[in-house]
């Protein structure tokens, strides 16, 4: 993978109990789940610090360590490096590595859907390509870095989501990964406490262009207002997608409920019929769109982007539909909230509640964290959106989530029919009592709220989707 002497060369690093010639395997940054023969890398958080843990790592098996801090070297540690800042030394050793492989990325970022978009085109292109993808949450200033190590001679594209939450993030990231295709899945509100407005978040989100040639490629939500005005006068080839406008445009939708999702695709000459999706939910059709686009651009034909998008699975406590107690369908979207996606997993209540007989549609909605000054007008939007849904129950928790009663409310909603909470336990003993056969109940909030406690306690061993 990497010799010693490639990582001091690149990082400048000053090498102690050195074995230049040693090869290191894999990199970590967690002695928890380091392996034999691989780089320690300790970095230091709010609450942690890495280097507390380098003794743990070679006893582990690592064949080095980098260090910004002064280590007794009596204990005999091999291939130590000391690097002004581990943090920076890992993103470099990174864009280095990546460096070594002729493998195109595809880089997916957005305000919402970045998961799952880039669940789709991972599926996609999987039809015909080894695909290397980050798991989980490894999205971030870390987590990416880590991914790009996983790299091999066998991987022929690269699809990685790119997360941030201020100005500078994702070109860093971009820097590392150098993407041939960009897909920018919409400009919403989130971390909107940070970066301002709308405008900056979108500042923030194309960051990702920064470090594309002029043969790269973008995949820009055509619908997206912010995102159509700043593609148009982008210099480099790119693809709109949408249901209003676009090169890939979306018609012919037809809803199977919890099954999912069937619809057609206008092209610039054509109509590529027959499209289906396993997930429910118009705005998954936006994700899928573009899905089909990075597909197209990659050379694979409908019949094989039609096979990538059935075989997509929905991440854990995303649109997660499961059975629960008293028959309930129960859908825990739990990861995390903003009032664009909260809106979504709405229009996902009323789509499954129309599919059944004498259903209530009940929404338990979080805080949505991280808005600052804009977060009462926001959760009060979401308030009017639930009652012009026809939500028959809202329950909402948290200290900032009153306002989404506050705008059901002032939208015409029966109070009777909203009740607030500040903490998971009350809800969930308000919910024992007040369920009913046949619910269909929502269940959304900012990750910080851990409302999956909620949905855990009510879901049965069934699970739907």
């Amino acid at each position: 993978m990497l010799t010693i002497e490639e990582i001091v060369k690149t990082l400048g690093g000053k090498l102690n109990n050195g074995d230049l010639q040693a090869v290191v395997s894999g990199v970590s940054t967690d002695t928890r789940t380091i392996k034999k023969g691989e780089l320690f890398i300790p970095l230091i958080g709010e609450n942690f610090d890495g280097h507390d843990f380098v003794e743990e790592a070679y006893k582990k098996g690592a064949v080095g360590s980098l260090t910004q801090k002064q280590i007794e070297t009596h204990r005999g540690f091999k291939n130590l490096i000391h690097v002004e800042d581990t943090l920076e030394s890992l993103h470099k050793l990174a864009a280095y590595y990546r460096k070594k492989f002729d493998v195109p990325f595809v880089a997916v970022t957005g305000s919402s859907g970045k998961t799952t978009t880039k669940e789709m085109i991972s599926s996609v292109l999987s039809q015909r390509k080894k695909v290397l993808k980050n798991q989980g949450n490894y999205n971030n200033h870390i987590g990416l870095p880590l991914t790009v190590f996983k790299l091999d001679t066998s991987i022929q594209v690269g699809v990685v989501e790119m997360g941030m939450s201020s100005l500078g993030e994702i070109e860093k990231l971009s820097r590392i990964v150098k993407p041939h295709v960009a897909v920018i899945t919409n400009i919403g509100t989130a971390h909107i406490e940070k970066l301002g407005s709308k405008e900056q978040i979108l500042k923030a989100k194309t960051e990702v262009f920064q470090a594309m040639d002029a043969r790269g490629i973008a995949v820009l939500n055509g619908d997206d207002v912010l995102l159509y005005s700043y593609g148009r006068n982008l210099k480099l080839r790119k693809y709109f997608f949408g249901f209003k406008r676009g090169d890939f445009q979306a018609l012919n939708l037809k809803s199977h409920g919890l099954r999912g999702i069937e619809f057609d695709i206008k092209t610039k000459d054509k109509i590529l019929k027959d499209f289906y999706l396993p997930l429910p939910g118009k705005h998954n059709v936006y994700n899928a769109l573009a899905a089909v686009c990075v597909g197209m651009v990659f050379g694979l034909s409908p019949e094989e982007i039609k096979e990538g998008l059935k075989q997509t699975k929905r991440e854990k406590m995303r649109l997660e539909i499961s059975r629960g107690i008293k028959n309930c369908t129960i859908i825990n979207d739990t990861y995390n909230a903003n009032p664009d996606s909260m809106k979504a997993a709405l229009d996902v209540l009323v789509e499954l509640a129309a599919s059944a007989r004498k259903s209530r549609k009940i929404a338990v909605l979080g805080d949505m964290l991280e808005m600052g000054e804009w977060a009462p007008p926001w959760h009060m939007e979401v308030g009017k959106y639930a009652a012009q849904k026809g939500v028959d129950l809202l329950i909402t928790v948290g200290k900032t989530a009153k306002f989404i009663a506050e705008g059901a409310l002032e939208a015409g909603m029966d109070s009777s029919n909203i009740t607030s909470f500040i903490n998971n336990e009350d809800v969930i003993e308000f919910l024992k009592t007040n369920l009913r056969e046949n619910d269909k109940i929502l269940i959304k909030g900012s990750r910080g709220m851990k409302m999956e406690q909620i949905a855990e306690t009510f879901i049965g061993r069934e699970r739907i989707k």
